[in-house]
């Protein structure tokens, strides 16, 4: 007979107690196989509780194998033959932490975007519009492209916007730019050689190259990627940013645009992934027309996101497929569950279609301006001046300062952080040839910083070069 020590003042239940109880003496042993347990009655008599919870303790130990029924007979205990054992320990918890960023007073590094400037009270608005109008369609799963209210506004936006005539059927909606990388590289094969900017964004050939992919680095000149590199490297897909290549910021020429294009229509195996990361920020003259609106040989995959619009918390990218590789796309991937949430698409629709994206592009766009003038004219009045000189101040929310100085750039880096000041030079962006790449070239994100810290910010860089 049972004579376990249940206690209705320990932490777990009843039935928990006593079923941990009969499951130990099972795997120690104690009970053989076979044998016959008390009735529910017994026990419950015997141990002082209630016939429920024993009922629950072997109903528990029942659904797990350890004990089985016989009708009109009781429970036994089965078979537990094959039980794991090591002699080693069981292992420790992980010790391993992600460390904790650094924290900087100012930083020229970052490329994001201040909380301050997100559209908060529309965005709340519209989000409780979208639960009292779409509340059928939140719980329906979005399809693998998206909703069609968010490809039909992404379209309108496009045609406004950038010039692009493209169809919902063509876009694809995706939680950021690396997923939908990950889905192009399924689309045109991963044996494909794949072709990044040098210098560039690295992780964009980190990504290619965390999933197997073969990537060569192409270096640019003033007009923008060099072409006759390109086709030496033996690539088939070039990721590619005509609109201003980060961090050079260079801008890619008409003239070289169309030898980009002809590049990719030499080959039916050459595409051309287009990366409009910030196009919406170009703070003076007209928006430059995409390489997607100007192909004639559907082989453009043009990609855009929502992260420096608006926020990088908003997990919202996009492509847009030429029409000669829809059908392909559905018919190999169009398995794929969405990833972006019914919800955050239907609000983000709204936000398109009702005109508040425009106004908020406006917004920024002349904050943006206003604060990189600042930002030129604090330096054109301070020591810095006779010290630097100013490239790329058309390059969206970054320009370049090269400084005169014999200094390193890892001391720079150095005596930056030590004042609060987060540097990020143009060297560190060289993916291939490190050696050959220009020093003391600051890259100055300045999306993050506000009117009030840009004076102490330049005073910081004029101190360090002393």
């Amino acid at each position: 007979m049972f004579t376990y020590p249940v206690s209705d003042k320990a932490q777990k239940s009843l039935y928990v107690q006593l079923y941990e109880y009969i499951k130990q003496d099972i795997t120690g042993g104690k009970l053989k196989k076979n044998e016959k347990l008390p009735s529910k009655r017994a026990a419950a008599k015997n141990l002082g509780i209630s016939v429920i919870t024993v009922e629950n303790a072997y109903a528990a130990l029942q659904s797990e194998g350890y004990i089985y029924s016989l009708p009109k007979k009781g429970f036994y205990v089965s078979e537990i033959s094959k039980l794991y054992h090591s002699e080693s320990p069981a292992p420790a918890q992980s010790a391993f932490s992600l460390p904790a960023p650094a924290r900087y007073r100012y930083d020229f590094s970052s490329n994001g975007v201040a909380p301050e400037n997100f559209p908060f009270s529309v965005w709340a608005k519209l989000m409780r519009e979208t639960f009292q109008n779409a509340a059928s369609g939140l719980l329906t799963p979005p399809p693998t492209g998206g909703i069609n209210p968010l490809k039909t506004a992404l379209c309108r936006h496009l045609k406004a916007f950038r010039g692009m005539e493209v169809s919902p059927a063509q876009i694809i909606i995706g939680a950021g730019t690396e997923y939908l990388y990950s889905l192009i590289i399924q689309l045109l094969g991963g044996n494909k050689r794949f072709a990044v900017q040098n210098p560039g964004y690295a992780k964009i050939a980190k990504i290619y190259k965390s999933v197997g992919i073969e990537t060569v680095f192409i270096p640019e000149d003033r007009a923008g990627i060099d072409v006759n590199a390109l086709s030496r490297s033996g690539a088939d897909v070039a990721h590619i940013s005509p609109a201003h290549a980060y961090p050079s910021g260079i801008v890619m020429h008409a003239s070289r645009r169309n030898e980009v294009l002809n590049w990719a229509s030499e080959s039916e195996r050459r595409y051309i992934i287009e990366d409009d990361y910030d196009s919406e920020f170009r703070l003076s003259g007209r928006p430059l027309p995409t390489l997607y609106s100007l192909d004639k040989t559907s082989k453009v995959i043009y990609v855009n996101t929502f992260t420096k619009s608006l926020s990088p918390s908003v997990r919202i990218a996009y492509m847009v497929l030429p029409p000669g590789l829809v059908e392909t796309f559905y018919r190999k991937l169009g398995f794929y569950s969405s990833t972006v949430s019914a919800f955050e698409q239907y609000t983000l629709a709204k936000f398109i279609d009702e005109g508040y994206f425009e106004k908020h592009i406006n917004r920024m766009r002349n904050y943006y301006k206003k604060i990189r003038n600042l930002m030129l004219d604090e330096i054109r009045h301070s020591a810095l001046a006779a010290r630097s000189e100013v490239a790329e101040q058309e390059a969206g929310l970054h320009f370049l300062l090269k400084l005169k100085t014999e200094k390193s750039d890892a001391v720079l880096k150095e005596k930056a952080a030590k004042r609060g000041l987060h540097l990020s030079f143009l060297s560190e962006f060289y993916l291939e040839n490190a050696a050959g790449a220009p020093s003391h070239t600051i890259v100055v994100n300045y999306s993050t910083l506000k009117k009030e810290e840009i004076a102490d910010a330049v005073a910081i860089l004029c101190d360090i070069l002393k």
